[in-house]
C-alpha cells in the first residue's frame, strides 16, 4: 500500500477536538500519522517525571479509527528544564556565541548529558508503546542538524580530541593530514587541538574538512543512540528519521545505512519555475540513499508555508502534482507536516492539511480528493524505479567547495543541478551513486567536480569507462585527495590516462568588483557557439579527441571539451560550465553514445514522465492545458497509465 497522512500535534489541542480528528482523518483517507515529534516536555514536564496518559488516549483512538502510527521518540527539542538543569547542553557557535532556549534543536550534538536524558525517554515510550498493535515504525528526532549541525562548544571540543584520535591514534599522523607545517601549525599533543572556530584568517582545509565528518558522525550518533534502544526492546519494528533533501551538513551516503526506511522533508517554492524539477531531484536521490528500495516523503507544505521573506500559496492542483511526483519517482507514503495549522507558535502561518479556515477550503478538498486517489493505486507499493543515468554525489567534495581559500567560490549543488535539469527536461530518469559504489548498471555516469577524491574513487571511475560505460567528468574533479591535499601533476590523479588530459592551470572567469559574472564562448558544438560561465582551465591532452575549444580571451583555442575511447567505453571532460543550449547539445550528444532514451521520445516543457511499477506518469507542472503524445493535460494535470 502506499501511505497518507501528517505529523499530528494532539498536544496542541484540547482533548474534545481529537474525536473530530480521527473522523476527518478516516474522512480524508488518513492511513498513517507521526504522533508526538516535539513533545518532550509535554511527555516530561519536569526531571525523570512522566506523564503518558495523554499520549495513551490518543494512541487508542487512532487504533480505534484504524489509523497506523509513526510513533516519535520526541527527543527533537529539548523541554526548558533540561537545559535549565544543565546549561551546558546549549550549544555554541563558530563565533563562540551560546545559543539560548525558546526556539527547537537546542543541544550540544556531542552532549553526553543529551544523549542520556534523550535515551531515558525513549526507553519509556518503547517499553510503554512498543507492543501496541498500532504503531507501524519509529521516527527518531527530527530534521537532525536542521538548525545546529556544528557545535563549537567545550564539550564538543573534547568529543572531536577523541575523533580524531581513533582516526589517526598519533598527533604526528594528525600533522601529517592536515599539513600543518604551513603557517606554524604543528601540535604536540591532542589536547592542543580545538574545533576550527572564528579565526583571524582562513582556517586549515584538513581541519576543516575533519570537522565536518565529525560534525555529521555526531548527531549520527545521537540518532545511533536512541537506535540501539529501540532495537533491544521493538527488533521487528522499522525505524527512520526525516532527511533534508540535498542538505549540507550530514553526510546521507552513511546516514542511510542506518535507516530501515529512508524519509525525507520536501518543501519546493511553489513561486520558482524550477521547483518541480528541484523536487524531482530529491525524489531521485532519497530513492537513491534506500538502493533503489520504496522511501516516505515524510513531510511537506499542503499549501504555504512561513519561513521565506514571501511565502507563496501552492496554485490550485499544484500540492497533487508534486505529490504524484514523489509516487512516480518510487515514494511508497505522501505524509505533510501538518494536520491542523497551529493557532500559536513559530509556525502558526504554515499550512495544515486542516486550515484555520477548516474544512470549507481548497486545501481540505485537495486533501481529501487526493486521499481518495492515492487509495487506488496501492498496488504501487513495493515496487521500483528504473535509470540508466548514475549522477556521483559526493559530500566530502561538498565539504571542500564550501571552504574558503579556493580558486573560485562555486556551488557544488548547482553544478550538480545543472546537469539534473537537462536530464529532467528530457525526461531522463537519474539515480544518484557514491563514487565508490556500484556503477555497472548504468549506461552513462556524470561526475560534477568530485573535487576530493580517494585513489580507490578515481580508480572506480576508471574500471567503469574501461567496462564499456560512458563517462562524463567536469571541471574541478581529483583536485585534493581525502586529506585535502592537492593531486599535483596536472589534478585529475588516476583520471588523468582515462580522459586523456592533464590541467596546467585554473582560470576561472573573472569580473571586477562589483561587475557583471563574464563569460566566455565555446566553438565546436552542434548548434554553434554556446556560452561558457563561472570557470575554464588550461587543459592539456594526450590521447584525447578535442570536441570544443575556448573561443575568446586568453584561452582561445584551448581545448574546452574532449573525448576519449578507453577499453570498452568512453570518458569526457568538460573544462567549464556550460549553459542554454550548449549544455543541451553536449547531453544529446552523450546520450546518443551511451544509448540512452527519455521516457518520452519528444520531450515536452514543463511535462514530467516517469515509469515506476508498470504505470506511466505524466504530470503538467504548469499552468496552461498541454498536449501529450495526443493525450491532452490540463494544466497541473496527472494522467496514469500502464506503460
Amino acid at each position: 500500500m502506499i501511505w497518507y497522512g501528517g505529523d499530528y500535534n494532539p498536544e496542541q489541542w484540547p482533548e474534545e477536538v481529537w474525536d473530530e480528528d480521527v473522523r476527518l482523518m478516516q474522512q480524508g483517507g488518513i492511513t498513517l500519522v507521526s504522533l508526538g515529534i516535539f513533545s518532550w516536555a509535554k511527555l516530561e514536564p519536569r526531571e525523570g517525571e512522566f506523564d503518558f496518559g495523554w499520549l495513551d488516549r490518543i494512541v487508542e483512538k487512532l487504533h480505534e479509527g484504524g489509523i497506523r502510527i509513526d510513533l516519535a521518540t520526541a527527543t527533537a527539542s529539548p523541554p526548558p528544564w533540561l537545559s535549565h538543569s544543565y546549561p551546558e547542553v546549549l550549544p555554541v557557535t563558530v563565533d563562540g556565541v551560546r545559543l539560548q532556549i525558546g526556539s527547537r534543536q537546542q543541544y550540544c550534538p556531542s552532549s553526553p548529558v543529551f544523549r542520556r536524558l534523550a535515551a531515558r525517554l525513549v526507553g519509556k515510550l518503547a517499553e510503554r508503546y512498543g507492543r501496541h498493535p498500532a504503531l507501524e515504525l519509529w521516527h527518531v528526532g527530527n530534521e537532525y542538524g536542521c538548525h545546529v549541525s556544528h557545535c563549537y562548544c567545550a564539550v564538543s571540543a573534547d568529543a572531536f580530541r577523541g575523533w580524531l584520535r581513533a582516526k589517526y591514534t598519533t598527533v604526528d599522523e594528525l600533522n601529517t593530514s592536515w599539513g600543518t607545517a604551513f603557517w606554524s601549525q604543528q601540535y604536540q599533543s591532542f589536547d592542543e587541538v580545538f574545533p576550527p572556530s572564528a579565526a583571524p584568517s582562513f582556517r586549515n582545509p584538513g581541519q576543516l574538512l575533519d570537522f565536518d565528518r565529525f560534525s555529521s558522525d555526531e548527531l549520527l550518533e545521537c540518532y545511533r543512540n536512541e537506535v540501539a534502544i529501540l532495537r533491544a526492546v521493538t527488533p521487528d519494528i522499522p525505524i527512520t528519521t526525516n532527511f533534508m533533501g540535498f542538505f549540507g551538513a550530514a553526510d546521507y551516503w552513511k546516514w542511510a545505512k542506518e535507516v530501515d526506511v529512508v524519509a525525507d522533508d520536501s518543501y519546493p517554492d511553489p513561486a520558482d519555475p524550477d521547483s518541480a524539477c528541484s523536487a524531482a531531484m530529491t525524489r531521485d536521490l532519497m530513492r537513491s540513499l534506500g538502493g533503489g528500495r520504496p522511501w516516505l516523503l515524510m513531510e511537506q507544505a499542503p499549501s504555504a508555508v512561513n519561513w521565506r521573506s514571501i511565502n507563496a500559496a501552492k496554485r490550485p492542483g499544484q500540492m497533487r502534482a508534486l505529490s504524484y511526483q514523489a509516487v512516480a519517482r518510487g515514494a511508497d507514503g505522501i505524509l505533510f507536516f501538518q494536520w491542523r495549522q497551529s493557532l500559536a507558535g513559530s509556525e502558526k502561518f504554515h499550512s495544515g492539511m486542516v486550515p484555520h479556515a477548516g474544512t470549507n477550503t481548497r486545501v481540505w478538498r485537495e486533501i481529501e480528493q487526493f486521499g481518495a486517489e492515492l487509495s487506488a493505486l496501492g498496488e504501487l507499493g513495493g515496487t521500483g524505479v528504473e535509470a540508466g543515468v548514475a549522477i556521483v554525489l559526493d559530500w566530502d567534495s561538498w565539504w571542500s567547495l564550501n571552504q574558503g581559500a579556493l580558486p573560485a567560490q562555486l556551488s557544488y549543488l548547482e553544478a550538480i543541478s545543472s546537469w539534473y535539469r537537462e536530464l529532467w527536461s528530457r525526461t531522463v530518469t537519474v539515480d544518484f551513486v557514491p563514487a565508490t559504489g556500484d556503477l555497472s548498471g548504468y549506461s552513462l555516469v556524470i561526475v560534477p567536480s568530485l573535487f576530493t577524491a580517494s585513489v580507490g574513487a578515481l580508480a572506480n571511475l576508471t574500471g567503469y569507462a574501461e567496462s564499456g560505460g560512458t563517462l562524463v567528468v567536469t571541471y574541478q574533479t581529483g583536485v585534493t585527495d581525502e586529506r585535502a591535499h592537492i593531486t599535483a601533476g596536472g589534478y585529475l590523479g588516476g583520471l588523468q590516462t582515462t580522459l586523456g588530459v592533464w590541467i596546467e592551470e585554473f582560470a576561472p572567469f573573472a569580473a571586477p568588483l562589483g561587475g557583471p559574472a563574464p563569460a566566455g564562448v565555446l566553438l565546436g558544438l552542434p548548434s554553434g557557439p554556446a556560452d561558457a560561465t563561472i570557470w575554464a582551465e588550461y587543459i592539456h591532452t594526450s590521447d584525447a579527441e578535442v570536441i570544443a575549444t575556448f573561443g575568446s580571451g586568453p584561452l582561445e583555442g584551448w581545448p574546452a571539451i574532449t573525448r576519449r575511447a578507453t577499453g570498452d567505453g568512453a570518458a569526457w571532460y568538460v573544462g567549464t560550465q556550460l549553459t542554454g543550449s550548449g549544455l543541451g547539445d553536449l547531453l544529446d550528444r552523450v546520450l546518443d553514445e551511451a544509448g540512452v532514451v527519455g521516457v518520452l521520445g519528444a520531450a515536452v516543457d514543463g511535462v514530467e514522465a516517469v515509469r515506476r511499477g508498470g504505470r506511466l506518469f505524466l504530470i503538467n507542472h504548469l499552468d496552461d492545458p498541454v498536449t501529450v503524445a495526443g493525450l491532452a493535460l490540463e494544466g497541473r494535470g496527472v494522467h496514469i497509465d500502464e506503460s
